[in-house]
């Protein structure tokens, strides 16, 4: 039997980079995996190439009834939810392939960071925790960064995100305790070569990490039981230390 043999484990962000390596890995444990994200086509593709079930169901993070559409979808076909990943993000780097002062970073750029990562984080954790509560147990993964830890220059939005993050994963935590429910984040532990890091050039991508970094990580956090660490925060390779 393999590690989450019939979990069912929905995973926003999961058309590319972090998110797909998650899904694919996901699956060959054993899960069933939810994939969403706004690319129906991509994750379609992505869906046809994993070895157990799975169900695409488009989503923007950041509409509530999308979200909620999600959930009932997966609850329908699956009947449960194992476990939660709010993996889907966004960066100033990534959209602008720069930094941007405070000073610089127009309203609508600043509510788009802070609506995909933190916002849509909310709206998948509420519309979850009912079915986790009524199970019993349940376990929610948010992908964090080193800077929801500490701070650099220009890039505030990103930065205030992930703060934001690192303190609802632990408000969900200690609302959930009761419940068997666990809430931990999780980052890759530096710079993974995805979209975001698209602009630098080929021998600087070659020097950071895959996308796959996350997935052991991810899996021992999937597989934790209502009784697992909850409310904490560390890199992958910490994560695989304390719970491998």
């Amino acid at each position: 039997m393999s590690t989450l043999d019939e979990d069912v484990i929905v995973v926003t962000g999961a058309s590319r980079g972090l998110g797909r390596a998650m899904v694919e890995r996901f699956a060959e444990e054993g899960a069933r995996v939810v994939l969403t994200a706004r690319d129906e086509d991509r994750m379609n593709e992505i869906a046809a190439e994993l070895p157990g079930e799975s169900l695409v169901v488009p989503a923007d993070v950041r509409d509530s009834e999308a979200v909620e559409q999600v959930i009932d979808r997966t609850i329908d076909e699956f009947g449960r939810i194992d476990t939660l990943v709010n993996n889907a993000g966004v960066s100033l780097l990534g959209m602008y392939d720069e930094r941007n002062r405070l000073e610089d970073i127009s309203e609508e750029d600043w509510d788009t960071v802070l609506e995909v990562n933190l916002k849509g984080v909310f709206l998948f954790t509420r519309a979850v925790l009912p079915h986790m509560y009524e199970q019993e147990h349940g376990n929610v993964i948010n992908i964090s960064s080193g800077l929801g830890r500490h701070a650099i220059g220009g890039a505030a939005p990103y930065v205030s995100s992930k703060w934001g993050l690192e303190g609802l994963t632990r408000t969900t935590a200690l609302e959930g305790e009761e419940h068997g429910v666990t809430a931990n984040a999780l980052d890759p532990g530096g710079r993974v070569d995805t979209d975001i890091w698209a602009h630098l050039p080929d021998e600087e991508r070659e020097q950071i990490l895959d996308p796959d970094v996350m997935n052991d990580a991810a899996v021992l956090l999937a597989s934790q039981g209502p009784d697992g660490v909850s409310g904490e925060s560390m890199p992958a390779e910490e994560w695989e230390q304390r719970l491998g």
